[in-house]
């Protein structure tokens, strides 16, 4: 596998290895919102849908038709959300360029409700991806992550069906190979 070159930080990237066994992470990219030494790393997994759609999940936000993702598997019962949005909803947190962690939702379904905001530019997550302080380097020096800096492209405009492979394809180089990797190297 490929060294990392890269270290995790709020606005990175973790872009799971073709063989992770978890069935949780497996093929998945995740944004990293919060990598601090002393409490830990939060983020998001941006390429899992669930079937559910935030008009169906929320009341006031009727008129978004959203899919709402997968974030993780830890606190499952908790709503987040990533946007292009932090200088229009209050209590935003700054993630990296144009990217903005939660805010105030109420806030939020107004503006989308009365059309300020365009839904294209808004992901919703339950739960999140969460380590606990020196949980990610181990998982790191394991290789069980690539770690890359992200985009608002990755975000909001690359589709999760393709977002894994498009991901290792833009970094080019012996990524590129990875993409073609059978799921199960057995079947090979």
């Amino acid at each position: 596998m490929i060294k990392n070159k890269e270290k995790p930080a709020a606005g990175f990237l973790l872009v799971s290895e073709p063989f992770m066994p978890d069935p949780n992470f497996k093929r998945t990219v995740i944004m990293l919102c919060e990598h601090m030494d002393d409490s830990g790393t939060v983020g998001f997994i941006l390429n899992k849908s669930m079937n559910i759609k935030v008009c169906d999940a929320l009341m006031d936000f009727d008129t978004v038709t959203n899919q709402i993702f997968y974030g993780g598997p830890v606190a499952n019962d908790n709503l987040h959300y990533l946007h292009r949005y932090g200088d229009i909803i209050e209590d935003s947190f700054h993630v990296m360029d144009d990217i903005y962690w939660g805010g105030n939702l109420e806030q939020l379904g107004e503006l989308l409700k009365d059309g300020t905001l365009d839904e294209k530019n808004i992901k919703f997550f339950l739960g999140y991806s969460g380590w606990s302080p020196g949980q990610l380097d181990a998982e790191l020096l394991d290789n069980s992550w690539i770690v890359t800096k992200g985009s608002s492209r990755y975000v909001f405009d690359v589709t999760n069906d393709v977002l894994w492979k498009t991901v290792l394809q833009d970094l080019g180089g012996d990524y590129k190979q990875i993409v073609n990797y059978p799921e199960d190297p057995t079947l090979n």
